[in-house]
């Protein structure tokens, strides 16, 4: 307990946290006000088929775009190391590595896309109109998904090398331009559900830009240069792709989880995927505050680890995680208490605002059991322990599908049921491995690195 109080008492790890986490907080959060700027303008279109169509189709591009999200995981991690062991040349090949992943990966999602759409609308069943819709919506968004992946990459790298402010300046341009396109395109146009598209899509293509421009300014900070023969080499990719391809079945098997939230919805009806649309906004809302005190935990934790400095490794964690419980607990009292304004602030139609009232209670219960999944997740990312967060993620869901079945009878309700208790096993699971390495003492162990470059000890 004096090792505990202690490490919370340090000031300047305090510092440290909140200087990273602040910025990520506030750019993190212009992520959902997307979200729920395109709810809100597309849900005061007179039709629930329209918001739905944004709902379904976005769920779609999200779910091609999370499943990559290891370009800005994986790369964070590496670049941390780096930072802290003071390496140039091995910061500028994981960022080279990590845009050159990102261009293949958006060539191969785009010829796999079409079929996939169609595939999974068949699947989900939804009356003509949202079908039309939801296919629209979902095409146009593809034209953004270079960019798209190109941004994670960049924003990875950037949090990597404990530059809050990158992020900051490329999300913030990004998402606030995307609302007032959202505006001019849907409300002052009149394009509907393909306004909506459209904002998406050129509001990407400038944050990549942003992000290039960041971070090739960046670089003048870090001496070296690139070892282009290492690129040819296909062991010098190994330690990324290893670690990439474990984030990336982990992202897929969470984005399974929401999809499945999607498809049931929409088997219930317009009005309900609708609902469920709206609340998820909230967990949106809910993740990426949270997740600004995991991205400063993850370059932290990455920095101490490449530095092999045990007493910051631990002070992160423990004042990270004290910071994480309090806004937990501070979102959790913002939908019990106000729940109501969030639904009425997306939607004027009737049918959905009194649904998705009907389920705040479970919104409200969501940040208690996700905030631990989200900080251990930091701390496995920066520690490049990929491995350990695919497998806590692949029990989770496995033990979470028999709910899903046994609590169909109760519809809704026993839908965001089984969405609670799935959040609870994935926190359980991932604490169990933390114990376990914590326990054996193998944070230090020695980590895989890009290009070949020994880790300094």
């Amino acid at each position: 307990m004096s090792a505990l109080l202690d490490a919370w008492q340090h000031a300047p790890t305090h510092k440290r946290v909140w200087a990273l986490a602040a910025p990520m907080i506030v750019s993190n959060l212009s992520v959902p006000l997307v979200a729920l700027v395109d709810s809100a303008v597309v849900g005061h279109l007179p039709h629930a088929h329209q918001l739905a169509a944004v709902a379904v189709g976005g769920s779609l591009y999200t779910l091609l775009t999370w499943a990559v999200g290891f370009l800005r995981m994986g790369t964070t991690g590496f670049a941390a190391q780096a930072s802290g062991r003071a390496d140039g040349s091995a910061l500028r090949q994981v960022l080279l590595q990590g845009l050159l992943l990102g261009a293949l990966l958006a060539l191969l999602l785009i010829l796999l896309a079409l079929p996939f759409s169609a595939a999974a609308l068949g699947l989900m069943q939804p009356s003509a109109e949202l079908d039309a819709l939801a296919r629209r919506y979902f095409q146009i968004r593809l034209l953004g998904l270079p960019a798209a992946l190109a941004t994670y990459a960049l924003i990875g790298w950037l949090l990597g090398t404990q530059n809050a402010r990158g992020p900051l300046a490329i999300l913030l341009s990004t998402n606030l331009l995307n609302v007032a396109l959202d505006l001019l395109f849907v409300l002052g146009l009149h394009w509907g559900v393909a306004g909506a598209a459209w904002a998406s899509v050129i509001a990407e293509w400038s944050g990549a830009l942003l992000g290039l421009w960041l971070a090739r300014r960046a670089l003048r900070g870090y001496a070296g240069q690139i070892d282009w023969p290492a690129l040819r080499r296909w062991p010098n990719w190994r330690p990324l792709l290893a670690v990439n391809r474990d984030i990336f079945i982990r992202t897929l098997a969470l984005q399974l989880v929401f999809f499945l939230i999607t498809v049931q919805g929409t088997r219930l009806g317009d009005a309900t995927v609708a609902a469920n649309a709206l609340l998820l906004n909230g967990l949106l809302l809910t993740a990426h505050s949270l997740d600004g005190l995991a991205h400063a935990l993850e370059a932290l934790c990455g920095h101490a680890l490449g530095a092999r400095d045990r007493n910051a490794l631990r002070r992160s964690l423990i004042v990270a995680g004290g910071w994480s419980l309090l806004a937990s607990l501070g979102f959790a009292l913002l939908f019990l208490l106000g729940g109501h304004w969030f639904i009425q602030l997306q939607t004027t139609i009737a049918a959905v605002r009194s649904l998705a009232l009907d389920y705040l209670t479970y919104l409200a219960l969501l940040p208690l059991l996700a905030v631990w999944s989200y900080l251990l997740d930091g701390l496995f990312i920066g520690a490049t322990r990929a491995r350990e967060m695919r497998n806590a993620m692949l029990l989770a869901v496995g033990l979470s599908l028999p709910l899903v079945w046994l609590l169909q009878p109760l519809g809704n309700h026993g839908l965001w049921l089984a969405f609670l208790g799935f959040m609870l096993l994935r926190s359980l699971c991932l604490g169990v491995y933390a114990y376990q390495l914590t326990r054996d003492d193998r944070w230090f162990a020695a980590a895989p690195v890009p290009c070949g470059r020994p880790v300094s000890r």
